[in-house]
């Protein structure tokens, strides 16, 4: 019983996060067919169902994440789509040749473009493997919506870094070193935030909750000190 009443709120939270995805993608394409995004979606479903993260959330939460952060960065119909899909052909049976008949070239030629990115053979040096990343995907990409789907992937999976303590600071330190230069160079300051943030948490959880605590004090100031401002305003 409990394990169905758990399969029910994990069907609802995923319904849920997609009709929020939709909302925002209708918010700036109003008159657009979103058949694409919902095909994706169910497509994603069909093919991840019954995976999980090793947060416990379903896998389908992961490309859910993604698609958002692409709706929230504006991009069209076709990048979300891929955003949906950037993992079920590394992930399941699915081919690049499946992509391509259910969904057409251009969304099958992103979604192996992110497959691509997933294959690279890090080197042993963190700083080599940082500069042969930068050269590999600046080499391979002839889209740029397939750096922006990875950049929205790693956004997503920094964060599960503490499920792996002993790997999780060098996963950090690597994704940091790599992917913050093409979130600057692309203008992508509050991606390249994030990816600072999870980075910053996992390298140096000490120093990390030392200024995570003196922001929080500043805000409540901060709060603190418009209230009083906005109460003499309104008595004046």
């Amino acid at each position: 019983m409990a394990t169905l009443r758990q399969q029910i709120a994990t069907n609802v939270l995923t319904v849920t996060r997609f009709r929020d995805l939709l909302r925002k993608v209708r918010s700036y394409r109003e008159s657009e067919d979103l058949s694409l995004i919902k095909k994706a979606y169910e497509f994603s479903l069909q093919h991840h169902k019954g995976t999980a993260r090793e947060s416990g959330e379903p896998y389908l939460a992961h490309p859910l994440q993604v698609a958002t952060i692409l709706a929230e960065m504006r991009l069209d119909t076709t990048a979300i789509a891929a955003g949906l899909l950037h993992d079920v052909v590394e992930d399941t049976s699915v081919t690049v040749e499946d992509i391509t008949t259910e969904f057409g070239e251009q969304v099958a030629h992103i979604v192996e473009g992110v497959t691509k990115i997933n294959k690279i053979e890090f080197a042993s040096s963190e700083e080599a493997q940082a500069e042969n990343v930068r050269k590999m995907v600046l080499a391979m990409m002839d889209d740029i919506r397939v750096v922006l789907i990875k950049l929205a992937d790693r956004c997503t999976t920094c964060a599960p870094c503490s499920f792996y303590p002993r790997s999780g600071s060098r996963k950090s330190r690597a994704r940091r070193s790599y992917l913050r230069p093409h979130c600057h160079r692309l203008g992508m300051g509050k991606i390249r935030g994030e990816l600072e943030d999870l980075a910053f948490q996992y390298v140096d959880p000490i120093s990390y909750n030392q200024v995570k605590d003196a922001i929080e004090l500043r805000r409540k100031e901060g709060e603190a000190f418009l209230s009083e401002v906005q109460g003499i305003i309104e008595q004046s």
